[in-house]
């Protein structure tokens, strides 16, 4: 046989007669019940009452003290059966404490405070009985559970329920009447007449002094129409009910359409129409807004037509200025032309690159761009010059033979700070060979912010 198979069959064996019979070794736990017995909470003034209608226990000698005390520590049994305890000893001698206990359904009148004071002579009375034995066995029992079953429940206290209150005083509302006036009045008597004016009741005065001719009708006493300030309207009735209600906003009541008010007296009309004074002040104030208006438009006006007057002769002056230099450019370019006309061409070599060079640097350490303006130093300007045999070149011969880039003026400005380099770095003279003079005795030099060169 398989040993895995034996080992399975002795164990499923052994639990099947462990459940079968193992509980035949084990000991049950017999837990002691707990005794429940039902409480009941009561006032102090019920308790008092209670105890003043429940019959006093004598307890004369120390034995029958420890006999309710061993009573007392058995209560907490079953309810059951102290009630049943209690049924044989009713035909004992002393029956009359029996219908004692039935009393006890009087707590309802606990606000009596009479009963209170007669248990005093109840206690001293049977004091002297030499009958103890009947008073724990009877009394005590049937108490406190006589007391426990008819004892109702406290009712609820009264609580004062709110009431809502308008959270402001309600403006009173007028009674509705047929007509509207700025003077509320009564309404009239039923038998009187209805009138704009109330008049007292005139009757004909019956004296021997009145002329016979002379008969005073007799008039009814006459009262006015009642009347009230405003229209009275379904919407200010239901808004008298609806303003009670505290607990959310009222939205604001639409106001009333007002009737025509009655005429009132000649005066107010008056006191709201301005008076002349008031007008005529500010048709003078409008008069004088406008006057000041017309003169600051005028006065802009002739400031406009001077700039523009200004402007015109500025821009005059600067066309004859350039005629002027247009003019001055082509008589020096004449006269440079008659004198390369008049003068022999040049003879020897020429100038050699490295001595051309040392005239520019020469020329330009004297040259300052610094001053001219943004736009001169974007003008290129071509300066002529003649040269005496010492290297001084000659003021008077300095002259612009063309510009680029720029306008009159800033060529202009370009021109007279290459004319003061060349004077200024020549008046010492400039370092040339003195057999090439025929080469550099006119001389053309390009001024250019960004390049300089010498033709």
């Amino acid at each position: 046989m398989n040993t895995g198979t034996l080992l399975s069959g002795i164990g499923h064996l052994s639990l099947i007669l462990w459940a079968l019979f193992g509980g035949l070794f084990l000991r049950p736990n017999d837990a002691p019940e707990v005794a429940v017995s039902e409480v009941s909470l009561v006032t102090s003034a019920e308790f008092d009452a209670l105890s003043g209608a429940a019959p006093a226990v004598p307890t004369p000698s120390p034995t029958p003290a420890e006999e309710p005390a061993e009573a007392a520590v058995e209560a907490p049994a079953p309810v059951e059966p102290e009630i049943e305890a209690p049924a044989p000893v009713e035909p004992a001698p002393e029956p009359e404490p029996a219908p004692e206990p039935e009393p006890a359904p009087a707590p309802e009148p606990a606000p009596e405070p009479a009963p209170e004071p007669e248990p005093a002579p109840v206690v001293e009375e049977p004091a002297p009985a030499p009958e103890p034995a009947p008073a724990p066995e009877v009394a005590p029992q049937p108490e406190p559970e006589v007391v426990a079953v008819p004892e109702p429940p406290a009712p609820p206290a009264a609580v004062d329920q709110p009431v809502l209150a308008p959270s402001a005083s309600v403006r009173p509302q007028p009674r509705p009447a047929p007509r509207v006036a700025p003077v509320p009045a009564e309404a009239p008597e039923p038998d009187a007449q209805v009138a704009e004016q109330p008049t007292p009741a005139v009757t004909p005065d019956a004296t021997p002094d009145t002329p016979p001719e002379v008969v005073e009708e007799e008039r009814p006493e006459a009262a006015p129409e009642e009347a009230t300030t405003e229209v009275v309207t379904e919407a200010t009735e239901t808004e008298e009910v609806a303003s009670l209600a505290p607990t959310s906003s009222t939205r604001p009541r639409a106001r009333p359409a007002r009737a025509a008010a009655a005429p009132e007296p000649d005066e107010e009309p008056a006191e709201d129409t301005p008076p002349a004074d008031d007008t005529a002040e500010a048709d003078r104030a409008a008069a004088e807004a406008e006057a000041r208006a017309e003169a600051e438009r005028a006065e802009a006006e002739a400031e406009a037509r001077a700039e523009a007057e200004a402007a015109a002769r500025a821009e005059a002056e600067a066309d004859a200025q350039a005629q002027a230099v247009a003019e001055a450019a082509a008589a020096a370019a004449a006269a440079a032309a008659a004198e390369a006309a008049s003068t022999p061409a040049p003879t020897g070599p020429p100038m050699t690159s490295g001595e051309k060079d040392a005239l520019r640097v020469a020329v330009q350490a004297c040259w300052n761009v610094g001053s001219l303006s943004s736009e001169a130093l974007r003008t290129t300007v071509t300066v002529a010059v003649t040269v005496a045999q010492n290297g001084i070149p000659d003021a008077s011969s300095v002259r612009m033979i063309e510009f680029e880039g720029g306008t009159e003026a800033a060529a202009r400005q370009a021109y007279e700070a290459a004319r003061r380099a060349i004077i200024r770095c020549g008046a010492s003279g400039f370092q040339l060979p003195p057999d090439k003079y025929d080469q550099w005795r006119n001389i053309e030099m390009v001024f250019n912010p960004e390049r300089m060169r010498v033709k």
